[in-house]
């Protein structure tokens, strides 16, 4: 059987983080010389720690390395001992001393970790055993890494040195060298390490879903192709589509050739996360456009990306038009909201209360016409050549005005809608007529086919909008017959008291973790959705307290305006962690390993935010699965057609 590489051979070359010489150098003499059975992992996400390399044989044991190409001659490395007593690797260089990473005491942390919170069925004392840290320095002589390294051993540590904390040098990068480093290799018994103790660690170790797909470029049908690749005669665009249809992945095709072609790009959304989405989206579609010799970083300095309340504020600060007062004006607007965040006596919540009933009339009328208005005088100074607004029924008509004064009169003005999903209830001011003052002509441009979700997830969706929302605002995907579908899907629902609700979220978090087989799922993919702070709050700290995810789970559930502006930023896909937000913050998003938990459908809102979270997942070839758990006495009829559906 072939040996385990992953991310496979034929794609190290194009990872986001190149592989150094000295780690190729490694990589390439363990796959050479290491038992098929010995499974090689490079950079792997492990919840966020990311070590050069992890080897696993599921019947031996697990090998940690970490790779240094230091020229130890370069400048002068030593150790230093603070007043506390603390060491401290730090290097000189003429005058200048600094502290530098410390792989020494880096590779313990591998270790400990591995054993007590990744591969946790491993045996007490011995299994500790079972893993091997390895520092690697590929052109440095050993006798000097061992110089190093000494200060940060314990006695019977220094002992023991060549078992428990082995070093390799440049004398190792030969026929056999590593290998006599790794002390695993040497035993004639293993007797500690087992295939389901393996699988433990395997599902931390395997590349995420989102990090496979960023080297993949975009998959686009005639369609869509047409849509990202020309402009009409006017410049201004609508499209509409249902959840799945590809409407980001065209927005993102087309700032991808406008951005190669040296054009200026704003992207526009209502919700800070979705930046990062689109943000791998154009990058991938920059792989299309870029010429030989140019990296994608160049073009990407040409996009920006905004949502519409923190544009509204920049472009009435912008120093071209300080002089006309803008800012003071906007700051007089924003006044009653700015003394509602700023009284010490309010606790977050009631902040957020109060700023609600208030906030209305400011943040949808007053601040876009004076943000149009300051956009307007900027204009002579500053302009982007196009402006892409992505789910654009979340914004107003005066919001998409004000953005015109900002796009040259010969640019181009992109907005994509998806009408099922209105869970701000603002789609419904989107009129013809509206839309003609916008600078619309002819119908809308439509994406019809559903690609994205699986099929049995779609039936949940669409099932549940048939029923549940109006239906004029009803814009379903169509089944996409013209491929097969691979890959099994779940649906599971699972109906419990508020009570319960925590235990049952939290238990269907751990399901995604278990229930998944091996089939190159990794834990990363796991995502969990619901529309209460406090309720994710608590499933949170369930899941760090006792999972032993321990800091380690990304997640935007705060009421401190500041603090969850700050975790939405956060907050990307590509983060190795398990991921956790609302409904609103996931909206545009996508995943292959979903839990939704429902507390309320009461309300035409509150029911597009469930229809957006169930229309989340997405196709894979290793399977996708959505687990539904919902406290809604009213869904519970509806929900026992789905409490185990798969295909």
């Amino acid at each position: 059987m072939p040996r385990i590489v992953e991310p496979p051979r034929n794609e190290l070359d194009s990872l986001r983080q190149p592989l150094t010489v000295g780690e190729r150098l490694v990589f390439d003499q363990l796959d050479r010389e290491l038992d098929e059975a010995w499974e090689i992992y490079l950079q792997p996400h492990l919840n966020g720690m990311r070590p050069d390399f992890v080897l696993l044989n599921p019947t031996v044991g697990i090998v940690v390395i970490e790779v240094k190409d230091w020229n130890l001659d370069a400048m002068h490395y030593f150790v230093k001992t603070r007043d506390n007593g603390h060491a401290e690797l730090c290097a000189r260089k003429g005058d200048e001393e600094f502290a530098i990473p410390n792989p020494f005491s880096r590779i313990k942390e591998y270790k400990e970790a591995i054993f007590n919170i990744y591969c946790p069925r491993l045996p007490e004392r011995a299994g500790f055993g079972t893993i091997t840290p390895l520092v690697i320095f590929p052109f440095a002589p050993r006798d000097q890494i061992l110089e190093l390294q000494t200060p940060f051993l314990k006695d019977n540590e220094r002992e023991n040195r060549e078992t428990w904390f082995p070093v390799a040098g440049k004398e190792d990068m030969t026929a056999g060298g590593l290998k006599s480093r790794i002390p695993l290799l040497k035993r004639e018994a293993h007797t500690v390490m087992r295939p389901y103790q393996a699988d433990d660690l395997r599902k931390w170790l395997v590349e995420p879903d989102f990090a496979k797909t960023q080297r993949e470029p975009l998959a686009m049908d005639s369609n869509q192709r047409t849509m990202a690749n020309t402009r009409t005669q006017s410049g201004y665009r609508r499209i509409k589509g249902p959840a799945g249809s590809g409407k980001s992945m065209v927005l993102a095709g087309r700032a991808a050739r406008l951005a190669s072609e040296g054009k200026s790009v704003l992207i526009v959304s209502f919700n800070i996360t979705l930046w990062h989405y689109l943000h791998d989206l154009i990058v991938r579609g920059l792989r299309d456009f870029v010429v030989s010799g140019e990296s994608v970083p160049k073009p990407m300095s040409r996009v920006t990306f905004t949502h519409f309340h923190s544009w509204s504020k920049q472009v009435c600060q912008h120093k071209q038009i300080e002089p006309l007062g803008f800012l003071d004006r906007y700051s007089t607007i924003m006044k009653p909201i700015a003394e509602i965040q700023n009284n010490p006596s309010l606790d977050p919540k009631e902040k957020k209360r109060r700023i609600s009933a208030i906030s209305g009339p400011i943040l949808n009328d007053q601040v876009p016409r004076l943000a149009g208005e300051a956009a307007r005088a900027l204009s002579q100074f500053e302009q982007f050549d196009a402006v892409l607004v992505d789910e654009g029924q979340d914004f107003l008509p005066q919001w998409w005005d004000a953005l015109r004064e900002i796009c040259r009169p010969d640019g181009e003005m992109v907005l994509v809608a998806d009408v099922t999903q209105d869970v701000y209830g603002t789609a419904g001011n989107w009129t013809e007529e509206v839309m003609s003052g916008a600078g619309f002509k002819g119908p809308w441009a439509q994406l019809k086919v559903g690609y994205r979700v699986p099929s049995a997830a779609l039936g949940l969706a669409s099932d549940f909008a048939r029923r549940y929302l109006p239906a004029e605002s009803c814009d379903l995907p169509e089944p996409d017959q013209a491929s097969l579908e691979l890959g099994e899907s779940s649906v599971r629902w699972i109906q419990c008291s508020v009570q319960e609700a925590v235990a049952k979220c939290t238990y269907a978090v751990h399901q995604m973790k278990y229930n998944v087989k091996d089939n190159g799922t990794s834990n990363t993919d796991i995502v969990f959705l619901c529309d209460s702070i406090d309720h994710g709050q608590k499933v949170v700290e369930q899941l760090e307290t006792y999972t032993g995810y321990k800091h380690n789970i990304a997640h935007t559930y705060e009421h401190d305006k500041g603090k969850e502006g700050r975790l939405k930023m956060a907050f990307w896909m590509g983060q190795p962690r398990i991921k956790a937000t609302t409904f609103h913050s996931f909206k545009g998003w996508e995943t292959r390993l979903l839990v939704v938990y429902i507390a309320s459908a009461r309300g035409s809102e509150a029911r597009a935010g469930i229809y957006a979270a169930l229309t989340r997942l997405k196709r894979h070839p290793a399977g996708s699965h959505i687990i539904v758990v919902c406290s809604e006495p009213e869904l519970s009829e509806f929900g026992e057609c789905y409490s185990e559906i798969a295909n």
